[in-house]
């Protein structure tokens, strides 16, 4: 159905080609999941399949890609709109019209099929896909997961025969992405559709590939067995670096599988005591933030009720829930910026309690930092220098934004223009930007979207250093794995309300949704990270 003839992508401004002599056939029916670290050519991977790369994305295209027959150097996207679907990261981007119904509708208005035909292809979208419920619905109203599942029904209705996702899961809470994947899955095992899905959290998808195209980062491409592909790949779930360091052969991609091999593992550490994943925080550590019954709500509609928060100095939490939940909401409310009906929040600076919704903007910068879901929102100017020089003129600290963003990823060139920076080198300039104000509190929205584990390895290391500083951190995430390295404490929302607040191996633990791999596999074993097996298991050798 899909395939790479020698294919080598080369831009112009780069020095080393983006894909070099990539050789690989994507079968009919086949779920193939593409891997690699953040900027190893996967998105050109993927913009190959529909001819995006390079119609659009300019650079020469060297060899030949043919779907379903057809060389996507002679056909630019629209010539293939009714052979390959794609869906990008955030849906939101790509919805042009208001409704469900009407966005199912729109790319068969565009390829000019019959009236009766849309008619019945919407139908029948509808209830493939469990959105017959939603269809009047608008779609900014929807949550997460059915937005997702929308835009990939906007792509069905085409009978694609390929469909291409780029991190289909990343903005999505665990049972959302669980709907997700079981509607790709539906279409790969009923219909025959073939799906190049790109997705940096292995942990939910790998046990649905059928094979797995790994990118070293050296332009070359390698496809095989998933359990074949990831016993050496430099990227890997924590359920294969569990098997790795068990030793199990073959490795299990799936809870199900990995559990009926841990029973040996499980026994060796039924008496081991695991090592903190965090070193523990320093009792009676003052608080930093006291907020007492924060409620917020849209048009009349509560989107967070009477919730009561307190930060402590040198602690990092995690605030989780499924999307909607609120935790956007409160994050914004306890900044200043944001929206509230009724309640209080201080932050203490100076032995002096403030209001960060009573002082100007600037002041509140200096209480409560925030960097919001996508950083790119706070980034205008043309050039990495210009943002940073703007920042210490603003905050007016001393503190330099260049100093603090060499700290957190080194080797930035001023002259870069910040669009063209990764994912991870955003986020470090945003949060650059925002701790040169000093603030005792930061606020991180969704921080992991688009990091591979490598950047989430570095910024844990960064969070850490924050706490040790003495500030309070706050990360609002769906990453449970993520979570379960990251954060002393967790607090959980659902509603508008906070439904569970404690330390991070009772809650995670306890909740069947957000425990981490690792801690599903060798329960009731006390362990969450594949860090902590491996110091027990170098305890029990020594």
């Amino acid at each position: 159905m899909i395939t790479f003839d020698h294919v080598t992508v080369q831009y112009d401004d780069t020095p080393a080609p983006a894909l070099r002599d990539v050789d690989l056939a994507v079968e009919e029916g086949e779920l193939c999941l593409v891997v690699g670290h953040t900027g190893v050519g996967k998105s050109t991977l993927l913009g190959a399949v529909n001819g995006l790369v390079p119609h659009f994305t300019g650079g020469t295209l060297y060899g030949r890609v043919t779907v379903d027959g057809r060389d996507t150097a002679h056909h630019p996207p629209r010539e293939l709109a009714d052979v390959v679907g794609v869906v990008g990261q955030d849906p939101l981007d790509g919805f042009v019209t208001d409704t469900v119904e009407e966005e199912l509708a729109y790319a068969m208005e565009q390829l000019a099929i019959p009236p009766g035909t849309m008619r019945k292809r919407v139908e029948e979208t509808l209830d493939l896909l469990g959105l017959a419920d939603l269809r009047h619905r608008a779609l900014h109203e929807l949550s997460g997961g059915q937005q997702q599942r929308v835009a990939i029904g906007s792509v069905l209705t085409a009978h694609p025969r390929v469909l291409v996702l780029d991190e289909p899961t990343s903005a999505l809470d665990p049972t959302a992405a669980e709907e997700v994947l079981a509607a790709v899955t539906r279409l790969v095992h009923d219909l025959g559709v073939t799906v190049l899905m790109a997705e940096h959290r292995l942990e939910r998808v790998v046990q649905y590939a059928d094979r797995i195209i790994h990118l070293p980062g050296d332009g070359h491409a390698r496809i095989g067995e998933p359990a074949e592909i990831l016993r050496t790949a430099s990227i890997a779930p924590p359920i294969v670096e569990l098997g790795r360091a068990a030793g199990w052969s073959p490795l299990p991609l799936s809870i199900r599988d990995a559990r009926r091999a841990a029973a040996p593992l499980r026994t060796r550490l039924k008496d081991q005591v695991p090592a903190p994943v965090r070193p523990p925080r320093a009792d009676g550590a003052p608080k930093l933030l006291t907020a007492r019954g924060v409620t917020v709500a849209y048009q009349g509609v509560p989107a967070v009720r009477a919730v009561d928060l307190d930060l402590r100095a040198g602690e990092v939490t995690a605030l989780m829930g499924r999307n909607g939940s609120g935790k956007s909401s409160l994050l914004w409310a306890v900044q200043g910026s944001g929206p509230r009906r009724s309640g209080t929040v201080k932050v203490t600076r100076a032995g002096t309690p403030v209001d960060p919704h009573a002082v100007s903007a600037a002041e509140a910068r200096r209480l409560v930092g925030l960097v919001p879901q996508t950083p790119a929102d706070l980034l205008y100017l043309e050039s990495v220098k210009q943002e940073l020089d703007q920042a210490d003129t603003e905050s007016g600290t001393g503190v330099t934004a260049r100093g603090l963003l060499d700290r957190l990823a080194p080797g930035i060139d001023d002259a870069t223009h910040p669009r063209d920076l990764s994912e991870g080198q955003k986020l470090a300039l945003v949060l650059a930007i925002q701790l040169s104000a000093t603030p005792e509190i930061v606020l991180l929205d969704e921080p992991t979207r688009g990091l591979d584990y490598r950047a989430k390895a570095e910024l844990i290391a960064i969070v850490d250093a924050l706490a040790a500083e003495g500030r309070a951190v706050v990360i609002s995430t769906h990453d449970v794995e993520f979570a379960a390295r990251a954060a002393d404490r967790v607090v959980v929302m659902a509603e508008g309300d906070v439904v569970a607040d404690g330390p991070t191996a009772e809650v995670i633990v306890s909740s069947p949704v957000f425990a981490p791999q690792t801690a599903k596999i060798l329960s009731p074993a006390p362990f969450l990270t594949v860090a902590q097996v491996r110091e027990a298991l170098k305890g029990e050798c020594a």
